[in-house]
């Protein structure tokens, strides 16, 4: 006898949050498509230190992706209440669908893509989707605990040889080369992301998987719980998290900016604060946006169209940004000030925005997510696309 499993009814907030979340990560992205050199020097590059550069490292970089990866895990249990108990065989698909699609678009259109880690760290969280919440939570709490001391060693064992610390100067001919390769021809181009994409795709593998695996925990700990589903349980908890967010959260945020700005000890302790306090400067951040849709639900409504389709939403954006900036369009790297880039970057946003609720008002599914969902479910006669 078999199962069927209930249909559920999407919130709302849930669209809205991945909505925002998708246009902090399309800020912090854009940075690497508007400056190729910081991809084909990461080891050795920073950031700009103008104020557009220094408030983007402040308020956005790596706090959206705190947003994302937890709303992975809280959709993960949706998607187990949904699946019954299909939940394996369909889990284990999609997350061989992610990869696929992430190493697609890794050659093709974005070297930082983080679908292949969402993909194997996806494995992992079904292998534990039968723990309790408050466990999920203890063993996400130990993955941040232990990174956090790591990088904190490492602090202490720079300050033993400082010259170890150091950040080599980058390699202006190896910045040249790559701007010349990523604003040329469609070929020159894809020969960049072919050579560039295996490191990059390492670094973010080791750099933000652990984090990416404590988020996703705590998302499925709160999915389980029905955390957004039933927001009148923490009502209460709302002023305290904006206190603790922007007040403990944001500071923590402005040192870790300065931090990176140095090498050594300095910066590493920087990465380890940051490790811990940017948690609460993007609880602060869904908390506020919640209290904004709870007022404004026009806001809400058009940051849901683009959760609906977040999977569309993000590919959407490197084909965007790689018509503007890179050999496949308009060839625009490192030719773009700061501030024109975040122009670009707010352009992109509105466009998708709006192309989202066209396209969903007449869909059941954006078309990434339908294909994903047609070959998740492997169905002889799946849902078609209208």
């Amino acid at each position: 006898m078999t199962t069927t499993a209930p249909t559920l009814r999407r919130i709302h907030e849930i669209d809205a949050v991945r909505g925002f979340a998708l246009g902090g990560i399309l800020v912090a992205n854009i940075g690497f498509y508007a400056e190729p050199g910081l991809s084909a020097a990461i080891t050795s590059m920073e950031f700009g230190r103008d104020p557009v550069n220094l408030t983007i490292q402040t308020l956005v970089l790596t706090k959206f992706y705190v947003i994302f990866s937890f709303m992975f895990g809280y959709s993960f249990t949706m998607q187990m209440r949904s699946w019954g108990e299909k939940v394996k065989p369909r889990m284990l698909r999609r997350c061989l669908g992610l990869f696929l699609l992430g190493v697609t678009q890794g050659f093709l259109l974005w070297i930082g893509d983080i679908l292949t880690l969402y993909a194997a760290l996806g494995l992992l969280l079904l292998a534990m989707r039968n723990i309790r919440p408050r466990t999920a939570v203890k063993i996400g709490c130990w993955i941040i605990g232990v990174m956090t001391v790591l990088w904190l060693v490492l602090a202490w064992l720079t300050t033993l040889d400082p010259t170890a610390g150091a950040t080599a100067a980058p390699d202006l001919a190896v910045i040249a080369r790559a701007e010349e390769q990523v604003t040329g021809s469609p070929l020159s181009f894809l020969q960049f992301q072919a050579a560039t994409y295996p490191m990059l795709a390492a670094f973010v593998w080791f750099g933000q998987g652990p984090m990416a695996m404590a988020l996703f925990l705590f998302g499925m700990a709160a999915g389980k719980s029905r955390l957004l589903e039933d927001r009148e349980r923490w009502a209460h908890l709302v002023p305290r998290i904006l206190v603790v967010g922007y007040g403990v959260g944001l500071p923590g945020a402005v040192f870790f900016t300065w931090a990176t700005g140095h090498d050594g000890a300095l910066q590493l302790v920087g990465t380890a604060v940051n490790n811990i306090l940017s948690l609460a400067l993007a609880a602060a951040y869904v908390v506020t946006l919640l209290e904004v849709v709870k007022r404004l639900p026009a806001i809400g409504r058009s940051l849901a169209w683009a959760g609906k389709a977040a999977a569309s939403n993000y590919i959407g954006q490197s084909i965007l940004m790689c018509l503007v900036f890179t050999g496949y369009g308009l060839g625009l790297g490192g030719k773009l000030a700061p501030i024109a880039v975040v122009g670009v970057a707010a352009a992109i946003y509105t466009v998708l925005l709006l192309l989202s609720a066209w396209w969903m008002r007449n869909h059941a599914h954006g078309p990434i997510e339908w294909g994903l969902r047609r070959f998740t479910q492997y169905s002889a006669n799946p849902q078609p696309l209208r």
